[in-house]
């Protein structure tokens, strides 16, 4: 069983994600079957922050966390980044960088920032 220390960095969390696929008989599955799953999964958060919200939501879908759904998504984001070979951090790193160069207006306020 792999080993993932109290507070890992992005890179520790995508060789913990790679070294867990691998044990549990997941890491044959390709970026595009990653990428479903991870649809799935955001379907899931969606449904849960319905639900912590207090909307209306299907009484026979099953209870969702908003913490486990984050953390399902986490894991397949890992999961394609390391069939691309793409170091998360170093990503969010050169994005961000992008993004702080931008110049953000009124109707930028509730877009994403990419």
């Amino acid at each position: 069983m792999p080993h993932l220390g109290r507070q890992p960095d992005l890179a520790q969390l995508q060789s913990y994600v790679a070294e867990l696929e691998e044990e549990r008989g997941f890491s044959d599955q390709s970026a595009r079957d990653k990428c479903l799953l991870l649809g799935e999964e955001l379907g899931e958060l969606f449904r849960a922050v319905r639900r912590a919200e207090g909307l209306k939501v299907d009484p026979s879908s099953r209870a969702a966390d908003v913490a486990d759904e984050l953390a399902d998504c986490l894991i397949y984001l890992c999961a394609i980044a390391n069939r691309y070979g793409v170091d998360l951090e170093a990503a969010f790193r050169a994005k961000e960088e992008k993004n702080q160069a931008r110049t953000w207006s009124r109707a930028d306020a509730g877009g994403s920032p990419s």
